[in-house]
Protein backbone atom coordinates (compact mmCIF):
# COMPACT_ATOMS: atom_id res chain seq x y z
CA UNK A 1 0.00 0.00 0.00
CA UNK A 2 1.31 3.43 -0.96
CA UNK A 3 2.10 5.94 1.78
CA UNK A 4 -1.13 7.56 2.98
CA UNK A 5 -2.33 10.18 3.03
CA UNK A 6 -0.65 11.88 0.08
CA UNK A 7 -1.84 15.23 1.46
CA UNK A 8 -3.58 16.62 4.54
CA UNK A 9 -5.90 19.62 4.40
CA UNK A 10 -7.25 21.28 7.54
CA UNK A 11 -10.43 23.33 7.16
CA UNK A 12 -10.48 26.89 8.49
CA UNK A 13 -12.77 27.49 11.46
CA UNK A 14 -15.10 29.77 9.50
CA UNK A 15 -16.13 27.17 6.89
CA UNK A 16 -19.78 26.18 7.30
CA UNK A 17 -20.36 23.75 4.41
CA UNK A 18 -18.25 22.09 1.73
CA UNK A 19 -19.50 20.54 -1.51
CA UNK A 20 -18.00 17.66 -3.48
CA UNK A 21 -18.56 16.81 -7.14
CA UNK A 22 -16.85 14.44 -9.55
CA UNK A 23 -17.11 12.78 -12.94
CA UNK A 24 -18.69 15.62 -14.88
CA UNK A 25 -16.84 14.55 -18.04
CA UNK A 26 -17.26 17.99 -19.55
CA UNK A 27 -17.08 18.11 -23.34
CA UNK A 28 -18.12 20.61 -25.96
CA UNK A 29 -20.82 18.45 -27.53
CA UNK A 30 -22.71 17.97 -24.24
CA UNK A 31 -23.94 21.54 -23.67
CA UNK A 32 -26.60 20.72 -21.08
CA UNK A 33 -24.06 19.21 -18.68
CA UNK A 34 -21.76 22.17 -19.26
CA UNK A 35 -24.58 24.63 -18.56
CA UNK A 36 -25.61 22.78 -15.37
CA UNK A 37 -22.02 22.92 -14.12
CA UNK A 38 -21.78 26.63 -14.91
CA UNK A 39 -25.04 27.33 -13.07
CA UNK A 40 -23.85 25.29 -10.12
CA UNK A 41 -20.59 27.22 -9.79
CA UNK A 42 -22.44 30.52 -10.04
CA UNK A 43 -25.09 29.63 -7.46
CA UNK A 44 -23.22 27.52 -4.88
CA UNK A 45 -23.06 29.00 -1.39
CA UNK A 46 -20.52 26.49 -0.11
CA UNK A 47 -17.46 27.66 1.79
CA UNK A 48 -15.34 25.55 -0.57
CA UNK A 49 -15.81 23.12 -3.46
CA UNK A 50 -13.88 19.90 -4.03
CA UNK A 51 -13.79 18.55 -7.59
CA UNK A 52 -12.61 14.95 -7.22
CA UNK A 53 -11.48 14.04 -10.70
CA UNK A 54 -12.76 13.58 -14.24
CA UNK A 55 -13.96 17.15 -14.53
CA UNK A 56 -13.29 16.72 -18.25
CA UNK A 57 -14.00 13.86 -20.59
CA UNK A 58 -10.43 14.29 -21.76
CA UNK A 59 -7.73 16.87 -20.99
CA UNK A 60 -5.19 16.89 -23.80
CA UNK A 61 -2.64 19.20 -22.19
CA UNK A 62 -2.44 22.65 -20.67
CA UNK A 63 -1.32 24.13 -24.01
CA UNK A 64 -4.96 23.77 -25.15
CA UNK A 65 -5.60 26.84 -22.99
CA UNK A 66 -3.56 28.91 -25.44
CA UNK A 67 -6.03 28.40 -28.27
CA UNK A 68 -8.30 31.50 -28.29
CA UNK A 69 -11.91 30.52 -27.73
CA UNK A 70 -11.08 26.87 -27.03
CA UNK A 71 -13.39 24.79 -24.88
CA UNK A 72 -10.59 24.37 -22.34
CA UNK A 73 -9.95 28.13 -22.14
CA UNK A 74 -13.66 28.86 -21.68
CA UNK A 75 -13.91 26.31 -18.86
CA UNK A 76 -10.83 27.74 -17.16
CA UNK A 77 -12.41 31.22 -17.31
CA UNK A 78 -15.59 29.85 -15.70
CA UNK A 79 -13.52 28.28 -12.92
CA UNK A 80 -11.47 31.43 -12.39
CA UNK A 81 -14.61 33.50 -11.86
CA UNK A 82 -15.98 30.92 -9.41
CA UNK A 83 -12.67 30.59 -7.52
CA UNK A 84 -12.77 34.31 -6.77
CA UNK A 85 -15.90 33.66 -4.71
CA UNK A 86 -14.62 30.66 -2.71
CA UNK A 87 -11.71 28.18 -2.74
CA UNK A 88 -12.04 25.44 -5.33
CA UNK A 89 -9.85 22.35 -5.00
CA UNK A 90 -9.14 20.03 -7.90
CA UNK A 91 -7.97 16.40 -7.90
CA UNK A 92 -7.06 14.77 -11.20
CA UNK A 93 -8.90 11.65 -12.33
CA UNK A 94 -8.33 9.04 -14.99
CA UNK A 95 -9.58 11.35 -17.78
CA UNK A 96 -7.78 14.59 -16.86
CA UNK A 97 -4.46 13.24 -15.58
CA UNK A 98 -2.58 15.61 -17.92
CA UNK A 99 -3.97 18.69 -16.15
CA UNK A 100 -1.00 20.56 -14.77
CA UNK A 101 0.21 23.72 -13.09
CA UNK A 102 -0.76 26.01 -15.98
CA UNK A 103 -4.34 24.81 -15.79
CA UNK A 104 -4.47 25.39 -12.03
CA UNK A 105 -3.11 28.91 -12.47
CA UNK A 106 -5.54 29.74 -15.28
CA UNK A 107 -8.52 28.42 -13.32
CA UNK A 108 -7.55 29.76 -9.90
CA UNK A 109 -7.98 26.31 -8.34
CA UNK A 110 -5.78 24.60 -5.79
CA UNK A 111 -4.47 21.12 -6.55
CA UNK A 112 -5.30 18.15 -4.33
CA UNK A 113 -3.23 14.98 -4.11
CA UNK A 114 -4.97 11.62 -4.32
CA UNK A 115 -5.85 10.70 -1.62
CA UNK A 116 -6.21 13.74 0.63
CA UNK A 117 -7.09 13.59 4.31
CA UNK A 118 -9.51 16.42 5.03
CA UNK A 119 -9.66 17.37 8.71
CA UNK A 120 -12.59 19.51 9.79
CA UNK A 121 -12.83 19.97 13.52
CA UNK A 122 -13.06 16.49 15.01
CA UNK A 123 -14.06 14.92 11.67
CA UNK A 124 -11.62 13.17 9.36
CA UNK A 125 -12.70 12.64 5.75
CA UNK A 126 -10.62 10.83 3.15
CA UNK A 127 -11.02 12.22 -0.37
CA UNK A 128 -10.06 10.32 -3.53
CA UNK A 129 -11.01 10.05 -7.18
CA UNK A 130 -11.38 6.33 -6.49
CA UNK A 131 -9.69 4.74 -9.48
CA UNK A 132 -6.68 3.58 -7.45
CA UNK A 133 -9.03 1.46 -5.34
CA UNK A 134 -10.45 -0.52 -8.28
CA UNK A 135 -7.89 -3.31 -8.17
CA UNK A 136 -9.95 -5.81 -10.17
CA UNK A 137 -9.51 -3.65 -13.26
CA UNK A 138 -6.00 -4.96 -13.85
CA UNK A 139 -5.64 -3.52 -17.34
CA UNK A 140 -6.57 -0.05 -16.13
CA UNK A 141 -4.23 -0.25 -13.13
CA UNK A 142 -1.38 -0.98 -15.52
CA UNK A 143 -2.36 2.02 -17.61
CA UNK A 144 -2.71 4.18 -14.50
CA UNK A 145 0.82 3.38 -13.38
CA UNK A 146 2.15 4.22 -16.84
CA UNK A 147 0.12 7.38 -17.32
CA UNK A 148 1.24 8.86 -13.99
CA UNK A 149 4.90 8.51 -15.05
CA UNK A 150 6.29 12.01 -15.78
CA UNK A 151 8.50 10.71 -18.60
CA UNK A 152 5.53 9.04 -20.32
CA UNK A 153 3.48 12.22 -19.95
CA UNK A 154 6.24 14.31 -21.50
CA UNK A 155 6.39 11.98 -24.50
CA UNK A 156 2.65 12.32 -24.97
CA UNK A 157 2.68 16.09 -24.53
CA UNK A 158 5.48 16.37 -27.11
CA UNK A 159 2.99 15.29 -29.77
CA UNK A 160 1.16 18.07 -31.64
CA UNK A 161 -2.00 19.30 -29.99
CA UNK A 162 -4.07 18.21 -32.99
CA UNK A 163 -2.76 14.66 -32.65
CA UNK A 164 -3.65 14.62 -28.97
CA UNK A 165 -7.16 15.82 -29.74
CA UNK A 166 -7.54 12.98 -32.23
CA UNK A 167 -6.36 10.52 -29.59
CA UNK A 168 -8.90 11.95 -27.12
CA UNK A 169 -11.71 11.40 -29.65
CA UNK A 170 -10.61 7.80 -30.10
CA UNK A 171 -10.61 7.26 -26.34
CA UNK A 172 -14.11 8.76 -26.08
CA UNK A 173 -15.33 6.48 -28.85
CA UNK A 174 -13.88 3.41 -27.15
CA UNK A 175 -15.47 4.47 -23.86
CA UNK A 176 -18.88 4.84 -25.50
CA UNK A 177 -18.57 1.40 -27.10
CA UNK A 178 -17.81 -0.12 -23.71
CA UNK A 179 -20.88 1.54 -22.20
CA UNK A 180 -23.06 0.11 -24.96
CA UNK A 181 -21.65 -3.38 -24.37
CA UNK A 182 -22.81 -3.36 -20.72
CA UNK A 183 -19.42 -4.70 -19.71
CA UNK A 184 -19.10 -4.68 -15.89
CA UNK A 185 -16.89 -2.06 -14.25
CA UNK A 186 -14.69 -2.79 -11.27
CA UNK A 187 -15.69 -1.38 -7.90
CA UNK A 188 -13.52 -0.24 -5.00
CA UNK A 189 -11.66 -3.11 -3.39
CA UNK A 190 -13.19 -3.58 0.09
CA UNK A 191 -9.98 -4.65 1.80
CA UNK A 192 -7.91 -1.77 0.42
CA UNK A 193 -10.73 0.66 1.21
CA UNK A 194 -10.72 -0.35 4.88
CA UNK A 195 -6.92 -0.22 4.98
CA UNK A 196 -6.95 3.35 3.68
CA UNK A 197 -9.49 4.43 6.29
CA UNK A 198 -7.75 2.65 9.14
CA UNK A 199 -4.36 4.07 8.17
CA UNK A 200 -5.67 7.64 8.09
CA UNK A 201 -8.10 7.17 11.00
CA UNK A 202 -10.81 8.66 8.80
CA UNK A 203 -14.49 8.02 9.40
CA UNK A 204 -15.68 8.50 5.81
CA UNK A 205 -14.17 7.92 2.39
CA UNK A 206 -15.62 10.10 -0.40
CA UNK A 207 -14.81 9.18 -3.98
CA UNK A 208 -16.11 9.11 -7.53
CA UNK A 209 -14.96 7.20 -10.61
CA UNK A 210 -17.31 4.21 -10.43
CA UNK A 211 -20.51 6.11 -11.37
CA UNK A 212 -22.37 4.13 -8.70
CA UNK A 213 -23.62 6.72 -6.20
CA UNK A 214 -24.38 5.07 -2.88
CA UNK A 215 -23.46 5.03 0.81
CA UNK A 216 -21.70 1.82 1.87
CA UNK A 217 -21.47 0.91 5.54
CA UNK A 218 -18.07 -0.50 6.51
CA UNK A 219 -16.65 -2.14 9.65
CA UNK A 220 -16.04 -0.06 12.78
CA UNK A 221 -18.76 2.42 11.89
CA UNK A 222 -17.01 3.78 8.83
CA UNK A 223 -18.68 4.68 5.52
CA UNK A 224 -17.75 4.80 1.85
CA UNK A 225 -19.66 7.55 0.03
CA UNK A 226 -19.67 7.33 -3.77
CA UNK A 227 -20.35 10.49 -5.74
CA UNK A 228 -22.70 10.70 -8.70
CA UNK A 229 -21.47 11.33 -12.21
CA UNK A 230 -23.07 14.16 -14.23
CA UNK A 231 -24.89 13.64 -17.52
CA UNK A 232 -27.64 16.14 -18.34
CA UNK A 233 -27.80 15.68 -22.12
CA UNK A 234 -29.71 12.40 -22.17
CA UNK A 235 -33.38 11.57 -21.60
CA UNK A 236 -32.72 10.89 -17.90
CA UNK A 237 -30.43 13.71 -16.72
CA UNK A 238 -28.42 13.09 -13.60
CA UNK A 239 -26.17 15.32 -11.51
CA UNK A 240 -25.68 15.47 -7.80
CA UNK A 241 -23.82 17.60 -5.29
CA UNK A 242 -22.62 16.13 -1.99
CA UNK A 243 -22.72 18.71 0.80
CA UNK A 244 -20.86 17.99 4.02
CA UNK A 245 -20.85 19.92 7.28
CA UNK A 246 -18.43 20.10 10.22
CA UNK A 247 -20.65 17.92 12.42
CA UNK A 248 -19.89 14.94 10.16
CA UNK A 249 -23.19 14.94 8.26
CA UNK A 250 -23.59 14.77 4.50
CA UNK A 251 -26.47 15.40 2.14
CA UNK A 252 -26.98 14.44 -1.50
CA UNK A 253 -28.56 17.28 -3.46
CA UNK A 254 -30.01 16.28 -6.87
CA UNK A 255 -29.40 18.83 -9.59
CA UNK A 256 -33.14 19.27 -10.22
CA UNK A 257 -33.48 20.75 -6.72
CA UNK A 258 -30.15 22.52 -6.58
CA UNK A 259 -30.57 24.52 -9.74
Amino acid sequence: MAALPAQTLVAPDHWSAVECIADLHLQAHEPATLAAWQRYLASSRASAIFILGDLFEAWVGDDALLEPGSFEADCAATLLAASRQRPIFFMIGNRDFLAGADFLRASGMQGLADPTLFIWGTQRWLLSHGDALCLDDVEYQQFRAMSRNPAWQQQLLAQPLAARRTLARQIRSASEQRKLSDAPYADADPILTVQWLEHTQAQVLIHGHTHRPADHLLPAGRTRVVLSDWHCDGPQPRAEVLRITPDGAWQRIPWVYYF
